[in-house]
């Protein structure tokens, strides 16, 4: 994911900030709890797609790590 791309976009719900996760190729918004998938290199931002994140899975999640510009 192009990483300023990734500062670009933001959660369609909470309009807070996304990391991508290279593993499950997925945009996580933590304050949503949610994880939007990429297809074919598209970011799909549609609450209806996206599936909600586990107390787990956000306890694994590594410490956000601001974009520097």
């Amino acid at each position: 994911m192009d990483p300023k791309l990734l500062e670009l976009l933001v959660c369609p719900v909470t309009k807070g900030p996304l990391d991508y996760d290279r593993q499950k190729n997925e945009l996580i918004s933590r304050s949503a709890r949610l994880a939007y998938p990429v297809r074919d290199g598209i970011p799909i931002m549609l609450e209806g797609e996206a599936r909600t994140l586990s107390d787990e899975e956000l306890a694994a999640l590594p410490p956000r790590t601001p974009l520097v510009g």
